[in-house]
């Protein structure tokens, strides 16, 4: 089989229909708009709704997480955006909820570098999430995403956070996308 080379974005995308995701929650950012691109793409099987407040966008992937037991999906912009988010993180973990906030990241090259809005997601969300970490090569998101989904819905259920660096969602790569987790 020949794989053929996809934006991070593009595979991303392609892995959350894998995994059965309908609905997504944000509030657009430039820090991941090769996300917006490529769920524009498949706006027929991916409900995109677009909140005003990154606290509304968490709290209804909460809420999504909580009626279907699949974790609820929210992407929201770095800095003040993943900071307004932490409320709804927050009720999913003391309420077992699975979900999965993707959060836009600086760029690579600008990492530690106290570059704008810049935050360490793995120390701000350790205490609440399951799970934070950050995916820095493209062909590694099939396996993140379902490592998320994985953690998100096993044992006791709870939230994610995976941040996604500008430039890893722009870059290319060939991959096979993950089966879907149950």
């Amino acid at each position: 089989m020949t794989l053929i080379p996809r934006t991070g974005g593009e595979i991303l995308v392609a892995n959350l229909l894998a995994q059965g995701a309908t609905h997504a929650f944000c509030v657009p950012g430039e820090s991941y708009l090769a996300v917006l691109d490529a769920l524009y793409d498949v706006r027929d099987r991916i409900g995109l709704y677009v909140c005003r407040h990154e606290g509304g966008a968490a709290t209804m992937a909460e809420a999504y997480g909580k009626l279907t037991g699949r974790p609820g999906i929210a992407l929201v912009t770095r800095g003040p955006g993943a900071s307004n988010a932490a409320i709804g993180i927050h009720t999913a973990a003391q309420d077992s909820t699975p979900m999965i906030v993707f959060v836009g990241q600086v760029g690579g090259d600008f990492v530690d570098r106290e570059a704008f809005q810049e935050v360490d997601y793995r120390r701000m969300y350790g205490g609440v999430a399951k799970w934070a970490a950050q995916i820095d090569r493209a062909d590694r998101i099939p396996e993140y995403v379902a490592h998320a989904y994985r953690i998100a819905m096993s044992g006791r259920p709870g939230p994610v956070v995976l941040a996604l660096p500008e430039d890893m969602l722009t870059s290319r790569a060939a991959c096979a996308d993950t089966a879907r987790v149950e």
